[in-house]
């Protein structure tokens, strides 16, 4: 049996976003509630068959980029969820920014590559939250880097002919994020001198320079941040009208990448899957959240924590004491239980449990 959530990474390697359909059955004569699980490429849509309502709910599922869940009939369900090829931050020059920028990146999810080309700001040491760092000359790594438009690259070299070179292969590769640190002298010289060399006011148009979210940043520890909320900005966000050429789609949905390398994982232990569904008004966890329970209370991911969490995770080893199969939970954190549990939230998610394999 083919592992489906090893497929859907294993498609996520070429593609940018893959839609699981994930369908329940209740079998009406044995009540026995069954899951299968199929992974569709944008491109399927034109090749499979679809009815005409299936078609418009995939095409709203990649459009939005959330999650949508749709009883069919007594007992059944389907769940069409949209998953994005995970995302590397790619920094270019390995100075005093570059740092907290790693750092920054690491911890909101991102595989981090930092290059430079001198032995002592280009090691492991420096950089140890990075899955890779290199020491390679600017002119050469783009070679190497393989750069592709899933990707988030920033540019902070040591230096106004560096950040040309780098810039410069960078633009052709049509990341999903672009950023050159730079004062807006130097950025507009170096825009001219790119127009004089033949790029297009479009390509220009999709580099973020000066760097970063006006937020009044001084030390390298605030100039990273305001980088990393500007990319956090284009990752969250649809379309930026600061940027009106660039529509492309991005996460929206909440799901979490180790949740999702553990179910790809050829194991057969049981394990109970919690997604979020839906949701109303402040919660923790946005649709598509997943996370992994045990029967021995283990758990992988968060759909929020507090105490609406724990009520999830008892009715999911619960579930897996059964033979298997799923069920639905409306999850509400508004109220006096709530207020009394100190929650920030307050609202209202739908989860989705089911037993895997």
């Amino acid at each position: 049996m083919v592992n489906p959530y090893q497929k859907l990474l294993n498609e996520l390697e070429n593609e940018k976003q893959v839609i699981m359909c994930t369908r329940g059955v209740t079998n009406p004569e044995t009540t026995k509630r069954t899951i299968t699980k199929s992974v569709l490429r944008n491109g399927d849509l034109q090749t499979e068959q679809f009815d005409e309502k299936t078609r418009k709910t995939i095409t709203a599922v990649i459009d939005q980029g959330l999650p949508k869940f749709n009883t069919t009939e007594e007992g059944a369900f389907v769940l069409y969820e949209p998953f994005y090829s995970e995302g590397r931050l790619i920094i270019l020059g390995g100075g005093h920014i570059a740092k907290p920028l790693a750092r920054y990146g690491a911890d909101i999810g991102f595989k981090v590559t930092v290059i430079d080309d001198r032995p002592s700001f280009a090691n492991a040491q420096r950089f140890p939250e990075a899955s890779r760092v290199m020491c390679e000359s600017f002119d050469s790594c783009f070679d190497r880097l393989q750069v592709k438009n899933t990707d988030y690259v920033v540019v902070v070299t040591r230096g106004h002919r560096h950040d040309a070179v780098c810039l410069r292969q960078a633009i052709a590769k049509n990341p999903e994020y672009l950023g050159m640190i730079g004062s807006k002298r130097r950025v507009k010289g170096l825009m001219a001198q790119f127009r004089e060399d033949g790029f297009t006011e479009e390509q220009l148009a999709r580099v973020y320079s000066p760097i970063g979210l006006r937020i009044g940043a001084v030390t390298p520890e605030e100039i990273a941040i305001s980088i990393i909320a500007e990319i956090i900005q284009v990752k969250r966000m649809a379309h930026q009208p600061e940027k009106a050429d660039r529509n492309n789609q991005t996460n929206h949905s909440d799901f979490d990448f180790e949740v999702v390398k553990n179910l790809a994982e050829n194991d057969s232990d049981k394990r109970a899957i919690v997604t979020v569904i839906s949701k109303k008004g402040s919660v923790p966890r946005g649709a598509g959240a997943k996370m992994i329970i045990w029967p021995d209370g283990r758990s992988l991911g968060s759909i929020g924590g507090c105490c609406s969490e724990g009520e999830v995770i008892v009715a999911a080893r619960d579930l897996l004491r059964e033979e298997g199969g799923f069920l639905t939970m409306h999850v509400d954190m508004t109220g006096e239980v709530a207020e009394d549990e100190g929650m920030a939230c307050g609202g209202i998610m739908d989860v989705l449990i089911e037993v895997y394999p």
